[in-house]
C-alpha cells in the first residue's frame, strides 16, 4: 500500500453483508466441485474461512500466516504496508485446496501465496482491480482508491438521536 492519500473513499462492510457474501462464494465454490481442505489467509482470511467451511461441510482448515501490514502511526487507511515475511507455511502446492482470504488489494500478498500455493483455488470476497488477477473467485469488486472497514475492524456504539445531541453529524464524523 503505499501513502493514506490513496484512498478517498471508504466502505464499512456489516456481519450480516460479510455473511451473505461468505455464503454466496460458498455456493460458487460448491459449484465447483469438492476440496481436501481450506487454507485460510491470517488474519482476514481466518473468518470467511470458517464461513466457508461450514457451507461446505470442510473439516480440515490450516492457515498460512503472512504479516504484510505494520502500523504507520495509526490505523484503518494509515496503515503502511511493509515487507511481507511468512511467519507460518503450509507443506505441499496446494492441489485440491481452498485458498481463502478476506480481500485481494495490491496483490502483493496475492503473488507470493500463489507462488507457495501454485495448485491451491483461491478464493475472495472481495478484490480491487490490482490484485484480481491473482485471483480464480470473488464476490465483489471494489474500486483501487476505496478503504474497506470489516466488521471486526470496526467498534459499534449508540449513537444519540440529533435531536438530543444538539448537533449534527458531518462527513467523516
Amino acid at each position: 500500500m503505499g501513502d493514506a492519500s490513496r484512498y478517498n473513499d471508504e466502505i464499512v462492510i456489516s456481519w450480516p453483508e460479510l455473511h451473505r457474501d461468505a455464503r454466496y462464494l460458498s455456493h460458487e465454490l460448491h459449484a465447483l466441485g469438492t476440496w481436501n481442505g481450506i487454507i485460510a489467509i491470517t488474519r482476514g482470511g481466518l473468518v470467511p474461512a470458517a464461513l466457508v467451511a461450514r457451507e461446505l461441510e470442510i473439516r480440515l482448515i490450516d492457515t498460512i500466516c503472512i504479516a504484510s501490514y505494520g502500523v504507520g502511526g495509526g490505523a484503518g487507511a494509515e496503515q503502511q504496508q511493509g515487507n511481507l515475511q511468512v511467519l507460518k507455511g503450509v507443506s505441499g502446492d496446494g492441489a485440491g485446496y481452498l485458498l481463502i482470504d478476506d480481500l485481494v488489494d495490491t496483490g502483493r500478498t496475492a503473488q507470493l501465496v500463489r507462488q507457495l500455493l501454485p495448485k491451491a483455488h483461491f478464493a475472495t470476497l472481495y478484490a480491487k482491480p490490482a490484485g484480481r488477477p491473482f485471483v480464480d473467485t470473488c464476490i465483489k469488486e471494489f474500486k483501487q482508491n476505496k478503504w474497506i472497514y470489516f466488521p471486526w475492524d470496526i467498534d459499534y456504539r449508540f449513537s444519540k438521536p440529533i435531536k438530543d445531541s444538539g448537533r449534527v453529524a458531518r462527513a467523516g464524523d
